[in-house]
């Protein structure tokens, strides 16, 4: 078995994936990241990859990895692909989306749910020792019944979160490059023209995009400041969408009442300008940490691998 073919699994997944996960056609497999250098004979035997999505797998590992048949990648972002590369090599490439959809909505809704209530501030003032008592002017955050929130990204996340955001009460305006006409008759969602508009027109604003060319550095100083005063930000899709320093400033001086960030631009990394702030609930992209999730997200990654490395089509490939 020396000569087998291997599927290579991030290291990270060992537990979630057992010791000896079964594959099709005699493959192995080997726990260990797709952007190192392996033991001689090892990475041309390589013919399947599921890789984390802090791991990439672009020009320098596919060279390294020329049997490479797929790349399924843990989760449903693909900001770590170069997937126009790895098409062009006639490689399948998948994600896991839908099975995480309820974990990470859950979160932003409770990100929601801290930031406009300064729960942060409240726990840090109960366990100081220094809590004179109740008083009617405390800690006075933003009630969530009839306010508005904005969705940048209405696929499957974004869309489970306004959800969970009507249900407290909450009007929907949301954004996206496509309608979303059964969104719009469910929740009475109404499409803005423009980011821009979505931001002015938003009393929490949640976002659900993905990262690429278009939307780095999206919400910058001039976006940020187009926001409602005392509004709310909320980010469980990519770091690099939101410029920190931008929205450091803009929390200092008040002009956004809190923010709730679960990702960052180069994690794991937390921005000092966010970290001590006591209106930036800052979390280490728990987005799908649920055990549920994260045991659905490596079912299918490992059944991606198993229908392409048994001579069939993909489960969920990337659009």
């Amino acid at each position: 078995m020396t000569d087998s073919p291997i599927v290579l699994v991030a290291p990270e997944l060992r537990e979630l994936a057992g010791d000896a996960p079964e594959w099709p056609a005699g493959h192995t497999t080997r726990f260990a990241r797709p952007d190192v250098e392996h033991p001689a004979g090892t990475a041309e035997r390589v013919s399947a990859v599921i890789p984390l999505v802090s791991q990439p797998v672009a020009e320098p590992e596919l060279v390294r990895y020329p049997a490479l048949e797929i790349v399924a990648n843990y989760g449903v972002g693909t900001d770590n692909l170069d997937i126009r590369a790895i098409r062009d090599r006639g490689i399948e490439v998948t994600n896991t989306p839908d099975v995480l959809t309820d974990a990470t909505a859950d979160l932003a809704m409770g990100l929601i749910l801290a930031a406009a209530r300064r729960l942060r501030e409240g726990l840090a003032l109960a366990s100081s020792g220094e809590w004179e008592g109740w008083h009617p002017t405390q800690l006075l955050g933003m009630g969530l019944q009839g306010r508005s929130l904005g969705i940048l990204g209405a696929g499957r996340i974004g869309q489970a979160t306004a959800r969970r955001a009507n249900a407290f009460g909450m009007a929907v305006v949301y954004w996206d490059r496509n309608l979303r006409p059964g969104f719009e008759t469910e929740l009475g969602a109404r499409r803005a023209g423009s980011v821009e508009e979505l931001l002015s027109e938003s009393d929490v604003v949640s976002v659900h995009l993905p990262l690429g060319r278009e939307t780095e550095g999206l919400l910058d100083a001039s976006a940020i400041a187009s926001m409602r005063r005392g509004s709310v930000l909320v980010n469980t899709a990519r770091g690099g969408i939101v410029e920190t320093e931008a929205l450091a400033a803009a929390l200092r001086e008040g002009h956004l009442a809190a923010a709730g960030l679960d990702v960052f631009p180069d994690e794991p990394e937390v921005p000092d300008p966010l970290r001590d702030l006591p209106n930036c609930y800052v979390l280490p992209h728990l987005g799908s940490a649920t055990t549920e999730a994260r045991t659905a997200m490596w079912r299918l990654a490992a059944d991606n691998v198993r229908s392409v490395l048994a001579g069939g089509p993909p489960l969920t490939p990337v659009g």
